[in-house]
């Protein structure tokens, strides 16, 4: 079972994460455990602060080290991986949630807000990950997709033809799926889907993959 520790400031944002769809059943199926963990308990300021001003001036208040560091040392063992969201890290992508979700180490993953942490916590920390160039309030969502990402390509967490032609496989975009009715307001399925002939829509797909490909994401073609 792979463990999840997120450290945040609004625990509750993830009450509703916890209890629908893949990851309710992971939880329940026992392949993880997600531990939500408001690090204001470690403050020991009487208001519960754990925010400041920044040193040389500057807007916006930013996160100071104590509390964090001393949640991070409170939840971390020989086996964690402790990653932090923040706009300035390495952009995760399929490729980074399919690494994670091999190792076996499980994960710290600290929750960003304000302006930013004091920068030492670099010295805490072991990957800084970043969601795509632009910028949220806070690292609730970003922890919310990692943990995600990674849970869905954990062994027994979903079924492995779910995963077989999913985004992102072999540097391409999934291919169009198409259900009832054949025909809705003059828009109708394409008729090789409902040949039977697997060869013919096997190829009819992975045409519509590079197509797709193509048109959104041509970048990936590059990277091939």
């Amino acid at each position: 079972m792979k463990k999840f520790t997120i450290l945040t400031l609004f625990p509750d944002v993830f009450e509703n994460f916890k209890k629908f769809s893949i990851i309710k059943r992971a939880i329940a199926n026992k392949k993880i455990k997600l531990n939500i963990i408001d690090f204001r308990q470690f403050s020991k300021n009487k208001h519960k602060k754990v925010d400041d001003y920044q040193f040389g001036g500057g807007a916006g208040m930013i996160i100071a080290l104590p509390s964090i560091v001393a949640a991070i040392k409170k939840y971390k063992t020989k086996n964690s991986l402790v990653l932090l969201t923040s706009p300035q890290g390495k952009p995760f992508n399929q490729a980074k949630a399919s690494t994670l979700a091999k190792t076996k180490k499980d994960f710290i993953i600290v929750c960003g807000h304000y302006e930013g942490f004091d920068a030492r916590i670099l010295n805490y920390v072991d990957e800084v990950i970043s969601m795509g160039d632009f910028v949220l309030t806070g690292g609730e969502i970003p922890a919310m997709a990692i943990t995600e990402a990674v849970a869905r390509l954990i062994k027994g967490v979903i079924t492995d033809s779910s995963l077989d032609f999913e985004s992102f496989n072999n540097k391409l975009l999934d291919y169009d799926a198409y259900t009832r009715p054949v025909e809705f307001e003059g828009h109708k399925v394409p008729a090789v889907l409902l040949s039977g002939n697997h060869k013919k829509i096997a190829e009819f797909r992975k045409a519509n993959q590079l197509a797709k490909t193509k048109k959104y994401r041509p970048d990936l073609l590059k990277s091939k």
